[in-house]
């Protein structure tokens, strides 16, 4: 029956470019808007401008306003409700923009402040596209309040990076009229061309704050398939010389850690101390590449990963938060298949050690947490011809884990080797820039001892992407092939047949199977997709996805499961007209198909889902899946392929205006299978509160229940069989997070995190899986019984054929994990691109009594102990040459 859903789906997705716009009356008028252009001047020899936001100098009189701004959102194509205009002029070193935006009612302009990227209230932004090439461009804003936001934009406006920081300057201030901004840009802070007379794309916005309302100098259309390609042109440019760029940046550290003393320990005697230095340079080679090194460098990061806890198997994932790895990360992005599987994944790059001391007269252990980056360098930028290339380099250090013994005697253990990583990304644009072609390379090389020949010497992966859009860009196709290649001793490719990501030992898997002589494997992986992205309110897009069975990418990059092939397809609607109750819908219909490299059919599922931004610009989300067949391969962890009943989910969330002073969010998401197998409930309430400009305050909160009949918990031999044991396990979540902002003024703030994480399960109903594939639930377990299975002492015995004696037995699966995190930062910015930062931080992690409800977990887990603090104090200098 799939076949003929996948017939019908593909057929409603090929008509739809026969709707015309008379046919579609909440279609948009889909006349593209001329393009503006703006005539700059040169303002050399002339008196200098002072970046006061006054806009008094009598240099700006050289050039014309720039006006006629045009509402973007929620209206679009109407006239907004205050005008605003600008003006551009240049020197040898520098862009200077001026901007006045007027408000009928300055006293309501909203001025709230946040530190750098905060992006509140109103503010006026300006997009440069530089290198003229329609992809990529410059984004400089500037708050009614005198806050800086920056980002690097990249594939066409689709990926907005604000770990982008360059050094400018912009001040702003209120009058009579509204008001004013003036921004300096120094030039080295741009990439651009050498030719005599150059054309840059330029776009900006207006962000109105008391409506919600954007407006734009150069119109864009709301079903435009892209941004960037949509600016208008700033023209005038002639003589300026490409500006190498050269900035050094030391850093000083002190640090203190204190922690509750443990009596003997050696390790944990209440409190380390210690300093460090390093230095980070950015080094223009040309204007269009520049060199990134950072030698010793601090990969500390003022948030922390937040709480989480998995039950199958699978390595959780985190996002990149340290500056060195976001910054420009765009360009060796090369995600495929899933939305986290990647051939790059930098927090591979500092991780924790893999290897661990085994020694059973051992009494105490320092381990370290990360891995000690020796030094890193980034070879990156975008040719004015359209090249996008990015090189890394890194090495770490060997790391050892000392110890010490029953007998008093001390040890060193080697726990991860001194290890050489390298990516290379390179891209292409042509086709008047509507295509590109790109590839990607890594390596990982370790310089393995004996004691750590689990882990593999070698890796290497490389993939080809491209995509061509046409008809002005509204249809696409796309697609990727990667490949894979890691060796190293028998062991090392023995533990990555099985583990969770290849399971190559599944008793029922004709395909793949474990051969302990190997010494490499070799994968491909890859995505096809075609789609309309552009014109008119319908989008669509239908792909593939497939990832061999030996495919490995987690040397350096970050892949969840092989073997597995998928097919995928939306259908979208959007409604951009406001009306009388909403100003912007939408409503997606998707689908998705799943198989295994031996030809398994494990699943199928079709999803709803959509938003609505009212009138008053409250807003919700709401959605909903049907999954009527649910098969998985890793479940049983090397086990056979199990079944789950059907499922049924939905979920909606709701908020009020995010711009009042006070705004919050409702959700809930419910999910039920067939015969009760497995269920959730999560509820999640959000609140933002912001009493002050210079104060904000949110708390997020979650508890979620999700009992399932067939938790797996252990596998165990009986009599040569292999028994796959799961349970009823009633498990629960309950976290929050809270955030403290004060701006005391643009350059120094004080931001403070907190979350308590909290995540019991409690095991009951033990049973073996006797059919995992049978369609009934009873058919798929057999329960224990009272006289087959008992308890003491924290372990379970199994008597499964009641002759009195154990036939097996594991552990007490019940668990009570407890994390506690928080920070407090002051961040003063002393001078642009120079730092001040002051650090407290706390932790508390650990594993509670699972009996204890949630109160009496706080209590005794969080509100008795004694949390470990960190105390740092970091300076850093930026000198540009």
């Amino acid at each position: 029956m799939t076949k003929y859903f996948v017939s019908l789906f593909i057929l409603m997705v090929a008509s739809t470019p026969l709707i015309s716009q008379e046919d579609d009356p909440g279609s948009q008028d889909q006349t593209k808007p001329v393009k503006k252009s703006y005539t700059t001047k040169s303002i050399v020899g002339l008196s200098p401008i002072l970046i006061d936001g006054a806009i008094d100098e009598a240099t700006w009189d050289q050039v014309e306003w720039a006006t006629d701004y045009v509402e973007f959102e929620p209206d679009n194509g109407t006239p907004p409700t205050e005008q605003t205009k600008f003006k551009v002029v240049y020197d040898e070193k520098n862009l200077y923009i001026a901007a006045r935006c007027y408000d009928a009612e300055p006293k309501n302009i909203a001025k709230r402040l946040s530190r750098r990227d905060g992006f509140e209230g109103d503010w006026v932004e300006f997009n440069i596209d530089s290198y003229n090439d329609d992809r990529t461009a410059f984004s400089f804003t500037i708050t009614a309040a005198g806050v800086k936001g920056d980002e690097f934009i990249s594939n066409n406006g689709n990926n907005w990076d604000p770990s982008w920081n360059p050094i400018w300057y912009a001040k702003s201030k209120v009058d009579d009229e509204g008001w004013t901004a003036e921004i300096r840009i120094p030039l080295t802070q741009l990439r651009f061309g050498n030719e005599e007379e150059q054309t840059w794309g330029l776009q900006s916005t207006r962000r109105y704050f008391r409506k919600e309302e954007r407006s734009l100098w150069q119109p864009v259309l709301p079903n435009s398939p892209g941004w960037v390609s949509e600016f208008g042109e700033l023209k005038g440019l002639i003589g300026l010389k490409p500006q190498k760029q050269l900035e050094i940046q030391p850093y000083s550290l002190l640090q203190q850690d204190i922690y509750p003393e443990e009596a003997g320990n050696p390790f944990r005697d209440g409190s380390d101390t210690k300093f460090t230095a390093g230095l980070d340079a950015k080094i223009g080679i040309t204007n269009d590449l520049t060199v990134d090194l950072t030698i010793n460098p601090d990969f500390g990061q003022v948030d922390a990963d937040p709480g989480a806890i998995a039950l199958d198997g699978f390595e959780l994932f985190f996002e990149e938060r340290r500056p060195f790895f976001v910054e420009n990360k765009n360009i060796f992005d090369y995600r495929f298949g899933g939305a986290q599987d990647n051939l790059f994944f930098s927090r591979r790059i500092g991780r924790s050690p893999q290897g661990s001391v085994s020694d059973e007269t051992v009494n105490y252990i320092d381990q370290p947490d990360n891995t000690t980056i020796l030094g890193a360098a980034k070879f990156s930028g975008k040719t004015k011809n359209g090249w996008s290339i990015g090189i890394l380099e890194s090495v770490t250090a060997k790391e050892y884990a000392d110890a010490v013994h029953s007998n008093g005697d001390k040890s060193e253990t080697l726990v991860e080797p001194l290890t050489n990583y390298l990516v290379s990304r390179v891209q292409k644009d042509f086709n008047d820039r509507n295509s590109y072609i790109g590839g990607i390379f890594t390596a990982t090389h370790r310089d393995l001892e004996d004691n750590l020949s689990f882990l593999r010497k070698n890796a290497y992966s490389g993939g080809l992407d491209f995509r061509h859009n046409w008809n002005d860009r509204k249809f696409y196709i796309l697609g990727d092939i990667v490949f894979s290649n890691v060796n190293g001793s028998k062991e090392a490719i023995t533990a990555t047949q099985e583990s969770i990501v290849h399971l190559f030992q599944r008793v029922d898997a004709g395909h793949v199977e474990v051969d302990p002589n190997r010494t490499s494997l070799t994968g491909t992986g890859g995505k096809l997709q075609f789609g309309k992205s552009g014109g008119g309110d319908w989008r669509y897009l239908l792909g593939g996805t497939w990832r061999s069975p030996e495919l490995e990418l987690n040397d350096i990059g970050f892949l969840r499961q092989a073997d597995d092939i998928r097919q995928y397809a939306e259908v979208t609607r959007l409604f951009t007209k406001p009306t009388s109750w909403y100003r912007q819908m939408r409503f997606e219909l998707e689908q998705f198909t799943a198989y295994d490299f031996e030809g398994n059919y494990n699943r199928i599922q079709w999803e709803v889902e959509g938003n609505i931004n009212y009138k008053n610009n409250w807003w919700t989300e709401f959605g909903g899946a049907h999954k009527p067949r649910i098969y998985i391969n890793t479940y049983l962890r090397g086990g056979p392929r199990w079944r789950f009943s059907q499922e049924n989910f939905w979920y909606f969330f709701s908020g009020t205006d995010q711009n009042k002073k006070f705004s919050a969010t409702i959700g809930y998401v419910n999910s039920r299978a067939k015969q009760n197998n497995f269920s959730l409930d999560r509820y999640e309430i959000r609140f933002r509160y912001q009493p002050l400009n210079a104060l904000s305050i949110s708390l997020s909160t979650e508890y979620e229940s999700n009992p399932n009949k067939t938790q797996y918990v252990t596998q165990q031999d009986y009599n040569g069989t292999m028994r796959y044991i799961t349970s009823e396990i009633d498990q629960e979540t309950l976290y929050a997070t809270l955030r403290v902002n004060y701006t005391i003024n643009p350059d120094l703030t004080v931001q403070f995190y907190g979350q308590p994480f909290i995540a019991t399960g409690k095991y009951s109903n033990f049973n073996y899986v006797n059919d995992p594939i049978a369609k009934d639930l009873n058919d798929r377990v057999s329960w224990y019984q009272d006289n087959q299975i008992s308890f003491e002492d924290g372990i379970y015995s199994v008597d499964e054929n009641r002759d009195g004696m154990t036939d097996y037995s594991f552990e007490d699966p019940d668990f009570a994990f407890v994390q506690f995190r928080s920070n407090l930062v002051v961040r003063w910015e002393y001078i642009p691109g120079s730092e001040i930062f002051l650090v407290w931080s706390q932790g508390i992690t650990g594993f509670g009594d699972p009996s204890d409800d949630f109160g009496g977990i706080i209590d005794n887990q969080i509100l008795r102990q004694q949390p470990e603090n960190t105390f740092l104090i970091k300076a850093t200098y930026r000198f540009v040459l």
